[in-house]
């Protein structure tokens, strides 16, 4: 498995990477640890999770599980140094956690703690912060996104309080490396100057949706990520199930995303079937699976660090796995571009 630098940081991770976000509602324990050891013997060295995780649904019950699933595996002996751990501080309005509060220098250590005793480890590898406080055009709000409202000198005030509280963490070793998530060109360069201006740590990476479907990243955001050497960690790289092809002509199989949450996220839209049916037809013409195209393909794209795949059953990830073995043609590239041309943003 290909390894890549995590930023400006030694730390090297895998091309493809664990994502945990199901386990503790779509996945048990056992299936959770079932799923690290296939992935370690796959090569793979990095895991994302996240303190609010699992998903589908989020509830208070349930707040933390995915950390302590992974943690549990420490605890029977799986070795904390196979594995690059990142994580995530969940930001505002997340009323499960802190009642809502925003992230801030206040909140960052107890938060720290709360995922090192969950994970049952000394260290962080990566610490995420979820999304912004100051909002976020992610989630499909790109449509009526409306940037007006913080005051830009309290948001550079409040970075510089949280880099100093992040700086406490990385001289205790809690955490050996920061990144950010749903985060935008102009905020990310305000942490990155943020972090020149008070030594605390600069950012690593970003941790954005990405996929054939979702290419917001592709023009600012790019840019950035090349040049400021912060890589995205893609997440939802098959546009949560999409991409695979199940969900066309209607279908909603049992235990889906789309039966759990029926406008998957604001991505079932008039236009995405079609979008779907142009990368289905040009995997089959060149006889490749749907989903390790859309994966390969991820991986191809030059301010790529690594590419988040979750899985809900063992057939699923031996798929995902698959992907690291594919090299696509110039000729199945070139015909993704002509789709995304044909078929843009289509939600």
């Amino acid at each position: 498995m290909e390894r890549r630098k995590l930023g400006r940081t030694n730390i090297e991770v895998s091309a493809l990477c664990l994502g945990t976000m199901t386990w503790g509602t779509q996945n048990t324990v056992d299936e959770a640890h079932a799923q690290i050891e296939r992935a370690l013997e796959a090569d793979i060295n990095f895991l994302d999770t996240a303190e609010m995780y699992p998903v589908n649904p989020i509830s208070a019950e349930t707040i933390g599980r995915t950390e302590q699933i992974i943690g549990l595996w420490f605890e029977r002996g799986g070795a904390r140094n196979d594995w690059i751990v990142a994580t995530k501080h969940s930001g505002e309005g997340m009323r499960h956690v802190r009642d809502g509060a925003p992230i801030s220098s206040k909140t960052i250590r107890e938060t720290v703690e709360g995922s090192l005793r969950r994970l049952q480890t000394d260290y962080i590898d990566l610490y995420q912060f979820h999304w912004p406080n100051r909002g976020s055009y992610m989630f499909r709000k790109n449509w009526d996104y409306d940037p007006t409202g913080p005051d830009p000198v309290a948001v550079r005030q409040d970075m510089e309080d949280c880099l100093g509280a992040l700086h406490a963490e990385v001289d205790r070793g809690t955490i050996r490396a920061f990144g950010l998530s749903n985060e935008s060109a102009w905020g990310t360069s305000q942490w990155l100057a943020a972090s020149e201006r008070t030594g605390g740590p600069r950012v690593a990476s970003m941790q954005n949706e990405y996929s054939l479907l979702c290419r917001l990243y592709d023009t600012d955001m790019a840019e950035m990520s090349v040049h400021e050497d912060v890589g995205l960690l893609a997440f939802s790289p098959l546009a949560a199930g999409l991409l695979t092809g199940k969900y066309q002509g209607g279908a909603v199989p049992d235990g889906s995303r789309m039966s759990l949450n029926s406008d998957m996220g604001g991505r079932k839209t008039d236009r995405v079937f079609a979008a779907v049916d142009a990368y289905l037809d040009i995997a089959a013409r060149h006889g490749l699976d749907p989903s390790q195209m859309a994966l390969a393909w991820c991986m191809t794209r030059p301010f790529m660090c690594s590419v988040i795949f979750g899985a809900t059953d063992m057939d699923q990830l031996e798929v995902a796995l698959g992907a690291a073995d594919v090299t696509l043609s110039d000729e199945v590239l070139a015909e993704i571009t002509a789709a995304q041309r044909a078929h843009p943003m289509p939600y």
